[in-house]
């Protein structure tokens, strides 16, 4: 069995399964929007999602790790419909009619910081306080009894402010810190590199550009299959925006193989703010940061890059945008990769999950798509020199 990555047609917004060859899962957001009058969805993405996940002793269906980039309405939707919150002693094996039993989370990973940011700016939309209160029922669970078992698990991505979190240090993960524990113990098939969110600033001009820049957790993931310790490379950062990424470059550049991939998932659904503080449709030469699209070009030889979002077109629209997009197949291009869109694979009419299989020869997208640019064959796996633009 292939360790697989799955990205879900969610509209403008991010829904991504990793499976491990054990069977253990990791999902990274979720968008879960109802069919009615004003969305006539063409996939059902929570049936897809169910096919995919396992079943515990009781039955129930879980995930080994949730976690939550940030708090946006689109990353979080549908957690109190479709996953169970509390105690799993409250559990309920009777669900509405026609409706599945809850997901269970045996373990989410939360950034206080994150969450911190975004109340700043913006009103939290039930889900996403839905989570807190969940995030933090969890911390306190571990201040009482120590340890936790499946349901009661949490890891902090990221430092909080004025050293809420010093004495959290057995589920913290520092920024710049990489861990393989998932669900409470090692997993020799994967690693994570935590990359963001930048901590806390003295500056409140920074802080507030931080906090206006859409702060997200930024992790890159590796995999690795038999002998070969890095099948593949994931790179995911929620909506980081140019800012977050122009600073990252500034503290990688002389270390950018923390930043290579093999598949990236576009910042903010393809915005053209991860690359450019200008306006894509107000500025008359919008230009591209060369900082921040330096950090995102990171690419190793055959990578692929996927844009979470709706079609993309061209015109003014933000996200998705079609002058990112035009970045984005820019450094694709340089190392013979390619670009996917969910809203657009296998075509705009029926989209369908984007599933890649990892082994030792690197990611493969679906088979009818595997060969890559002109037929030609990709490469899988080998590093190259860092790209530098601008």
């Amino acid at each position: 069995m292939k360790h697989t990555i799955t990205f879900f047609p969610v509209d403008n917004g991010d829904m991504t399964l990793i499976k491990m060859n054990d069977k253990t899962t990791i999902l990274i957001d979720i968008n879960i929007l109802q069919d009615n009058e004003d969305n006539n969805l063409k996939c059902d993405v929570i049936k897809e999602l169910h096919d995919r996940l396992e079943k515990d002793d009781e039955g129930r269906p879980y995930v080994d790790v949730f976690m939550l980039s940030h708090p946006d309405q689109d990353h979080c939707r549908g957690l109190n419909k479709h996953f169970h919150l509390g105690s799993l002693d409250d559990y309920s094996f009777d669900p509405p009619d026609g409706e599945k039993l809850k997901i269970v989370m045996r373990e989410i990973w939360s950034s206080p910081m994150v969450f911190r940011r975004a109340s700043k700016n913006n009103p939290l939309c039930e889900d996403a306080k839905a989570f807190n209160n969940e995030a933090r029922r969890r911390v306190k669970y571990f201040r009482e009894y120590g340890i936790a078992s499946d349901g009661d698990r949490i890891l902090i991505i990221g430092e909080d402010e004025n050293g809420k979190t010093d004495d959290l240090t057995e589920i913290l993960i520092k920024i710049d810190e990489e861990f393989n524990r998932v669900n409470g113990k090692e997993n020799q098939y994967i690693s994570m590199l935590s990359l963001g969110p930048n901590p806390i600033q003295d500056d409140e001009e920074i802080e507030e550009m931080l906090s206006k820049n859409h702060s997200s957790i930024i992790i890159r993931f590796t995999f690795k299959y038999d002998e070969k310790q890095d099948a593949c490379l994931f790179l995911t950062g929620g909506d980081a925006e140019v800012y977050i990424w122009e600073k990252l470059w500034e503290k990688t550049k002389y270390e950018t193989d923390k930043l290579n991939y093999d598949i990236l998932q576009t910042p903010h659904h393809c915005s053209w703010h991860s690359l450019s503080y200008d306006s894509w449709s107000d500025d008359d030469s919008p230009k591209v940061n060369k900082d921040a699209k330096s950090a995102l070009s990171q690419s190793r030889n055959g990578a692929f890059i996927v844009s979470s979002s709706k079609p993309i077109k061209d015109d003014d629209n933000d996200p998705p945008c079609w002058g990112a997009k035009d970045e984005y197949e820019s450094i694709i291009g340089e190392v013979s990769g390619e670009f996917f869109c969910t809203g657009e694979y296998p075509n705009e009419e029926n989209p369908e999950p984007l599933q890649f299989k990892i082994s030792d020869e690197g990611p493969q997208p679906p088979s009818k798509k595997s060969v890559g640019i002109e037929g030609a064959a990709v490469i899988k796996g080998s590093t190259k020199e860092p790209l530098y633009h601008g």
